[in-house]
């Protein structure tokens, strides 16, 4: 990480997570968590509440028949019943050079990874103060670091410590998420991709059709900074690679219409990409204030669940 990064404390920003308490997360879809709490479980138990018959086989337990269905019918049914869980949700935070971005900043201006490390805590935060499950998982051209989705506090700053000892020293991985996703994400879950999204597209659509195919709910969130966004140099600039060793000197304003251009149909084709795998696509750049931004993102979800 570049010098003058916040530490822990930093990315658990108090200005931040005093404006979003008491809003809670809660999945679309349903998920599978580890303890009793306030969302469903994709699996039928005996423990909550019913959700339907199947007729009895040989072997089922006879004390979950229905013997008011065989009085009216005389066939044997079961009872079957949905158990409520926690959500579980795995943030997948990319720590890849690229991410780096502004390497040279005025003080207050986050690097797009500090932006995605505070975003990523502030998750953290929220979703273990309602006792629902958070793990992590780091990512260049590799996996990282990986932490279960676990719910505690001592859980939360373990999470936090991991992000601030990210080195951000190497290039993004176009198939990383593709290889090695599947055997980390055991558990149907919410999964949250926090990254500026300069890897293989194509390579991030496989991502997305294999995690929608295990029925993951997943959020998308392609952070940017405002370089990025509105390309508003001015004079000749020297343009570096961050994850290679190219170089580029040009009069910025002869390239600018062109640049935007380009990024307009990246971002309509991932935002139309996500909209047809039911993919929610949350644009962010880092000059917004975080809590703004993560309250209407929130607050959308929560309307939509409602409807």
């Amino acid at each position: 990480m570049s010098s003058g990064a916040p530490g822990a404390a930093g990315y658990l920003r108090p200005e931040v997570l005093s404006r979003l308490g008491g809003l809670e997360i809660r999945a679309r879809q349903v998920v599978e968590g580890f303890v009793s709490g306030m969302h469903r479980s994709p699996y039928r138990g005996y423990s909550v509440e019913f959700a339907e018959h199947r007729e009895y086989v040989a072997g089922d337990d006879t004390r979950h028949l229905d013997w008011r269905v065989w009085g009216r019918v005389d066939r044997l049914y079961i009872k079957q019943y949905e158990e409520e869980t926690n959500l579980r949700t795995q943030l997948l935070v990319d720590c890849s050079k690229s991410m780096r971005y502004p390497e040279r900043r005025e003080p207050g201006r986050m690097s797009k990874f500090e932006y995605a490390a505070t975003l990523a805590a502030s998750l953290a935060f929220l979703l273990t103060h309602q006792q629902d499950a958070v793990g992590l998982l780091l990512f260049d051209d590799a996996v990282r670091a990986e932490m279960p989705a676990l719910s505690s506090q001592a859980h939360l700053r373990a999470l936090v410590a991991q992000l601030e000892r990210a080195l951000l020293e190497r290039a993004s991985g176009s198939d990383v998420l593709t290889r090695d996703l599947h055997s980390k994400l055991r558990r149907r879950s919410v999964v949250v991709l926090i990254s500026d999204l300069l890897m293989d597209t194509d390579a991030l659509l496989r991502t997305l059709d294999r995690m929608r195919h295990e029925r993951h709910e997943v959020i998308v969130m392609h952070v940017l900074d405002e370089d990025e966004r509105e390309f508003r140099f001015q004079q000749h600039t020297r343009f570096e690679g961050l994850e290679s060793a190219s170089h580029l000197t040009v009069d910025p304003q002869s390239l600018r219409r062109a640049y935007l251009e380009e990024l307009a149909k990246f971002l309509t084709r991932i935002r139309g990409e996500c909209l047809n795998r039911q993919v929610d696509f949350v644009e962010l750049t880092t000059t917004q204030p975080l809590d703004v931004a993560l309250r209407r993102y929130l607050a959308m979800r929560e309307h939509l669940r409602k409807r």
